[in-house]
């Protein structure tokens, strides 16, 4: 399929070769151990993953005032909701020896040759991307470019993305990716919404889904426009025609706000919109097209048809297939729409010495800051995976990626007209007058063959094609076609003969499309996509932008609430292998044996764990957890006849993502307040509570608290949302302090959705991807998301759909999960949260003298993270907590979350798999800079020019001829031991946020603005 890992395949080979020819040890040559340890696996992980080794554990211990870990989590989580017994998760496991058995699971995946298409499509990942980039954790460890000092690389591949997405859909400005097509699909209807109703003041919302786009695309969006309360139509855009205001349109005498077409269509037809665009404008709607990102190499492109949005996947641009994902959507727009566009956008700014510099732009738009008013709840970009497609674009170009897309075309008009030549309907007329790309959709004549064995003779082939359900089948062409492909389904569809071998060629007159929907406009003619052909060009290029990050593989990255943690080698390495990487999402279930059983491992464990009755797998990023969990309270209510209950209360402290969930499901968010200690107040929650008893749906709440404490009073707290009818919804952004010792179910949740990126190791990938599958209570399970996108039926009217693309979200990085909680078992586990727990409370005494810690439990601990208080800085030293943030820059570390969820503080995680001498080197850091702090107060330093207000310090600056400022280079560049040997530089000085938002720039400058 065109996604090889030859070290893989060579393992493999040897471990047959081992099994076939390895006879197994004579009988008498074994005896009884006198001692189990020594016949255990020497390659065990909990050791590899968990940072301090048994001694330093006890000397932290020690510092903190405890003997052992256990009495330090007697002191920290509260009793009452401590686990009664152990989790039932089986023992530890070596590295290799569970490889083994996964690679045995793999085996039962059956990865045929896929011409499904339906979205999803084989292609061909350059090996120098796929070993350096995606198997590369200096790529796929970085955290999101919030800290753009640190983050210039990627930020410059993302960047690269939004010019190719931008070029080729015709449309000014995109986005740095969103999580598949159908939820961009679904975000643009949002966003239709958002902009005419703002611009007319309406008070009704309906938007108009072509019945010919990709099923799953309508099942996201039904989901979604039920959440919203827009009016889906879903039908033939013959039903668009005419002119007039948006009353008059002939769909229902819809109040229409927009319409999605599919460009081309599910089953292959490239339509000429223009008339469509024009009837939908004139009636004041919007126009969205989900267009193929190949396809637009040849023909006319969205913005140049006059649509508003383009939306669409950039999978085949080098992504595996996955069986669904994880995969990178984009999302393109007119410049005026800038703010209401969902998503990151990276725009380029300066930096304090003037030059260029790139950062997340526009961020007053989103969740973090704007909460219920967000433009979108989506926290997760698929950065990982646009940084593949936007390399993949560089790798070949405009013409390189003309020349596959031309070749696509040939191999579908060659297939097309052996088809059409032997008796079979093709597209619904003669080849030649419905234009197409790379997707024929045949009508078989029943005299020379049946679908059912035309897919059969098929499948013996190992091809799977498209089955419509209507005797009509579906063929899509993708890169990894070969010729020999092409020959095979002429005989899978009794067309008979052979192809002449040594090539063909296909005439542009022989196109299967006109010039009126020919592509004329040139793309991707930015220096970037015409200069890194050869490998050795790319590969530096790659190593280039690496060096300009800050990712685990430089040092530690302490945020709060993020559980940045070890992504260990072992964990990744099967996201790769063939039989995980190349199965498409609607392949048949019988090929998909493998994924069966990993998904069934994983929801029992994920079950387990959480102490839910079932678990979804289908959410793709946290927030979509967030999502699906609250519209599986929405559709219990009404399962009960309650679907009057809309009322969502959320603590002043909750994570941004949490407001705006609720209210794309729908509901109406209430305030809870917090007390002085950054607990929820108990006594304000029975009041809203009481207040809005009839109405009331849910209660979001963070454990432990955002503030990084296990509050006592939370079995209250549930309680009382339970007595007023409402169910208790629980954000799993730091379950990795529970994990082991206590769970969201025994608590008293009803829903928790799990950051597999978090706690579970799948790797923020530089801001994406990640997983949020949900656990749910039992009376929560029938509300489940949908695991295909058929509509719901009469008898499951209450049951919510499709709120990703694919049933199972990402699942080719759910084998990352699996791994890693069957690597450390039960015991492993609790291990980690112990631990974790106790790196953090070690930071929070080591730094207390220096820092005040904000908030503490019942004994004066934390949890797994602390706040530390800088708001006194300001008054006494002129320093902001910016400042501290970007001097530990110059000490080559990531900030701490900055600001949140209280303004002028710093929030660490330290996570448990960081080494004592790693979570030392932060604490001197830190001192440091307290000291230089003290410095400024006591006026040995000056206000304003001073390291910290300076920071960070390229290594430009510090090599400058000029040194203007009143300390030392040493002290600027090198403030702590250590740092002449190993020293993170950062590529640009701080970064003008305010310029970059009053300058708007997101797509490649020219080359002579980054020269001036």
């Amino acid at each position: 399929m065109g996604f090889t890992f030859w070290s893989r395949a060579y393992n493999l080979a040897r471990m047959d070769d081992m099994t076939t020819t390895s006879p197994p040890l004579p009988a008498q040559t074994s005896r009884p151990a006198t001692d189990d340890s020594v016949l255990a696996p020497t390659d065990t992980f909990i050791h590899r993953h968990i940072g301090p080794t048994e001694p330093q554990q006890h000397e932290m211990l020690r510092l903190l005032g405890y003997n052992s870990l256990d009495e330090l989590i007697d002191a920290t989580v509260p009793p009452s909701i401590r686990m009664k017994g152990e989790l039932k998760l089986g023992h530890p496991r070596g590295e290799h020896e569970l490889l083994d058995e996964l690679a045995s699971i793999a085996k039962q995946n059956r990865v045929a040759k896929s011409f499904i298409g339906q979205g999803y499509y084989g292609t061909i990942t350059p090996p120098v991307i796929q070993r350096n980039i995606l198997e590369n954790p200096g790529w796929y460890t970085q955290y999101t470019p919030y800290q753009a000092e640190i983050s210039q690389g990627r930020l410059e591949a993302l960047l690269n993305f939004q010019t190719m997405v931008a070029d080729l859909t015709a449309l000014p400005l995109a986005n740095a990716s969103l999580l598949d097509e159908a939820t961009a699909a679904a975000e643009a209807m949002n966003m239709c919404q958002s902009i005419v109703l703002d611009r007319d003041e309406a008070t009704k919302a309906a938007f108009f889904v072509a019945d010919d786009c990709h099923p799953q695309t309508i099942a996201v969006c039904r989901t979604r426009a039920q959440s919203l309360g827009i009016e889906l139509i879903v039908g033939s855009t013959n039903d668009l025609g005419g002119t007039g205001k948006r009353s008059g349109l002939p769909v229902a005498n819809a109040e229409l706000v927009g319409i999605l077409l599919q460009y081309p269509t599910t089953d292959g037809r490239i339509v000429d919109y223009t008339d469509v665009i024009k009837a939908a404008h004139d009636a004041g709607a919007l126009v969205v097209m989900a267009a193929d990102i190949l396809a637009l190499t040849l023909i006319k492109p969205p913005g140049e048809l006059g649509a508003d949005i383009a939306v669409g996947s950039t999978q085949r641009f080098g992504v595996p297939m996955g069986f669904g994902g994880p995969h990178a959507a984009y999302m393109a727009t007119k410049t005026e729409y800038a703010r209401k566009m969902p998503g990151r956008i990276i725009g380029v700014s300066k930096d304090s010495a003037g030059h260029p510099a790139l950062r997340l732009t526009l961020q007053t738009r989103e969740q973090h800051i704007r909460r219920e008013k967000a433009t979108s709840n989506i926290c997760t970009a698929q950065a990982l995976l646009a940084n593949m497609a936007s390399m993949y674009a560089v790798y070949h170009g405009p013409e390189g990626l003309k020349q596959i897309a031309r070749r696509v075309h040939a191999l579908a008009v060659i297939l097309a007209r052996s088809i059409q030549g032997h008796g079979h309907d093709v597209m619904g007329h003669d080849v030649g007058t419905t234009p197409f790309f790379d997707t024929l959709r045949v009508r078989l004549n029943p005299q020379v063959a049946a679908p059912e064995k035309v897919i059969a003779w098929l499948g013996s082939a190992g091809i799977n094609v498209r089955d419509y359900g209507d005797g009509s089948l579906g063929v899509s062409i993708d890169e990894t076609t070969t010729i020999e492909d092409v020959d095979t389904l002429r005989h899978g569809f009794f067309a008979g003969g052979r192809l002449i071998d040594g090539g063909f060629r296909v005439n542009e007159s022989e196109l299967s499309y006109n010039a009126k929907l020919a592509r004329r406009s040139p793309f991707l003619t930015h220096p970037i996509f015409n200069t890194y052909h050869s490998e050795t060009e790319l590969l530096r290029y790659i190593f280039k932008l690496q060096s300009r990050d800050l990712s685990l593989a430089y040092g530690m990255i302490p945020l709060g609430s993020c559980t940045m943690k070890l992504n260990a080698t072992s964990e990744m390495l099967p996201v790769t292998w063939p039989e995980f990487a190349n199965l498409h999402p609607y392949a048949p279930a019988d090929q998909t044996k493998g994924y069966q059983r990993l998904f069934n491992d994983l929801e029992n464990w994920l079950a387990e764990i959480t102490g839910f009755a079932a678990v979804s797998l289908q959410p793709n990023a946290g927030s979509q957890g967030e999502y699906a969990g609250l519209l599986a309270i929405r559709a219990y209510h009404e399962s009960r006849g309650q679907g009057h209950r809309n009322i969502c209360l959320i603590p002043t402290s909750a994570h941004g993502t949490n407001p705006a969930s609720a209210v794309i499901a729908g509901l109406h968010t209430v305030a809870v307040a917090c007390d002085d200690q950054g607990n929820i107040d108990v006594e304000d929650l029975k009041a809203k509570a009481k207040e809005h008893e009839a109405n009331l749906s849910c209660l979001m709440v963070t454990y432990p608290s955002t503030h990084g404490v296990f509050e006592e009073s939370i079995k209250e707290i549930c309680q009382v949302v339970h007595q007023h009818g409402g169910q208790v919804y629980m954000d799993g952004a730091n379950l990795n302090a529970q994990v082991g010792l206590t769970r969201p179910g025994d608590i008293g949740a009803d829903v928790c959705h799990l950051n597999l990126h978090k706690t579970f190791c799948i790797p923020h990938g530089g801001g994406g991807p990640g997983m949020g599958p949900i656990g749910v209570a039992k009376h929560l399970k029938p509300f489940l998301p949908s695991l295909t996108p058929q509509p719901l039926t009469p008898s499951s009217p209450h049951q919510v759909g499709m709120v990703s693309a694919a049933p199972y979200g990402s699942p080719s990085i759910l084998t990352i999960s699996w791994v890693y909680i069957a690597l450390m078992g039960a015991q492993g586990l609790k291990k980690a949260t112990q631990v974790a727990i106790l790196n953090a409370n070690y930071i929070a005494k080591r730094l207390e003298p220096h820092y005040p810690v904000l908030y503490k439990g019942k004994n004066g601990l934390c949890a797994h993270e602390c706040i530390l208080d800088c708001r006194e800085f300001e008054r006494t030293a002129n320093v902001k907590v910016e400042d501290i943030a970007k001097r530990l820059i110059d000490y080559g570390f990531h900030a701490p979350t900055m600001s949140w969820p209280v303004g002028g503080t710093l929030m660490v995680e330290p996570t448990e798999s960081e080494p004592k001498a790693e979570l030392d080197r932060f604490i001197d850091a830190m001192i440091h800079i307290r000291e230089e702090i003290r410095a400024i107060e006591s006026g040995q330093m000056d206000k304003q020019d001073n390291p910290l207000k300076n920071a960070p310090h390229t290594a430009a600056t510090v090599t400058a001829d000029a040194w203007p400022h009143k300390y030392g280079r040493e002290q600027a560049a090198f403030p702590a031991k250590g740092l002449r040997d190993h020293k993170f530089w950062p590529a640009v000085g701080r970064v003008d946020n305010p310029f970059g938002d009053r300058n708007l720039v997101c797509a490649c400058p020219p080359v002579e603005s980054y020269s001036s």
